[in-house]
């Protein structure tokens, strides 16, 4: 990409998009384009279609999504598999017949199989079953993944993909009935130091173990992937190491400086037991994450504290 390069960052407002813009603004890109839900329905191919052949971007980040913790994804899994495919056809479809020059395409590691190995690699996709809490949302990402590859393929549209841990950061979702576990741990505690309680309660037993990625490293590789690769298999963006629900808890606990105890409820859903990503193939082109988990807490705990009502 060139600094003068049109760039559409499709959901610009959301946790990644965001990032996205800033990462790109940081390094001196100056034709940035977006366009809010209201302004353009992704899900409206017709919308789709006029806009891309209208502002004709020359790189496309796909950043937009409908996206929510454990329990969002088990209640609604025809609104995650139906809104995401919406979405991703139409855009990557009008990328490919309005001669886009580079797409990247943004899944998620909860398109791996529920009992793959660990750490997790790019080949195990569609070696085994998925979790079931978030199937519908798994599926979708792997038909936007495999629809570039395909695309590829077929037509030799540099359209690529990038498989990201769980992300969190400023900007994030903190509704306690759809967010992820970051978010949804950092209003809890919040809300339980304001108010004075002596018990906060956490889904599940704490024992599953995850991987987290600070949004703003996760944007610098979207970034560093759109300028330096260019190969047909996705690539896993993550830090390769990992902490427990519970020990996630604790940290939280620690930054927001809630003083109480906690409560694991083990009648709520765990999910996969364990998901680590293998980052060697990243990390071998020469990109590697900055931030430690601990230090993006608190940076997420300070955003959340300016800007959260």
């Amino acid at each position: 990409m060139k600094t003068d390069s049109k760039i559409y960052v499709a959901g610009h407002r959301g946790l990644v998009g965001s990032a996205i813009v800033r990462n790109l603004k940081e390094k001196g890109y100056t034709n940035i384009i977006g366009r809010s839900h209201s302004e353009l329905d992704l899900m409206n191919q017709q919308d789709v279609r006029s806009f891309l052949k209208k502002e004709k971007p020359e790189y496309v980040f796909q950043a937009a999504a409908k996206v929510g913790g454990i329990g969002a994804n088990s209640s609604y899994p025809a609104d995650f598999i139906y809104e995401n495919m919406e979405m991703q056809n139409n855009l990557i479809k009008a990328a490919h017949d309005f001669k886009v020059t580079k797409l990247l395409f943004l899944g998620s590691s909860c398109i791996y199989p529920k009992n793959c190995p660990q750490p997790i690699k790019e080949e195990y996709l569609l070696s085994g079953y998925l979790e079931p809490t978030n199937e519908g949302y798994a599926i979708a990402k792997i038909a936007g993944l495999k629809m570039c590859q395909f695309y590829k393929k077929q037509y030799g549209d540099n359209f690529i993909s990038c498989m990201p841990t769980n992300l969190y950061g400023s900007n994030d979702n903190y509704d306690l009935n759809n967010s992820h576990v970051m978010p949804a741990l950092i209003r809890k505690f919040h809300e339980a130091k304001v108010n004075n309680e002596s018990v906060v309660e956490i889904w599940g037993t704490g024992k599953p173990l995850r991987e987290f990625l600070y949004v703003d490293d996760m944007a610098d590789a979207c970034v560093y992937l759109m300028e330096n690769y260019d190969g047909e298999e996705h690539v896993n963006v993550g830090t390769g190491k990992e902490l427990t629900i519970g020990e996630l808890a604790e940290m939280v606990k620690r930054v927001v400086g809630f003083t109480g105890e906690l409560m694991f409820n083990g009648e709520k859903p765990d999910g996969t037991k364990r998901k680590l990503l293998d980052v060697s193939k990243l990390e071998g082109t020469g990109w590697k994450y900055k931030v430690e988990i601990e230090d993006g807490v608190r940076m997420e705990y300070e955003w959340f504290r300016e800007n959260y009502k």
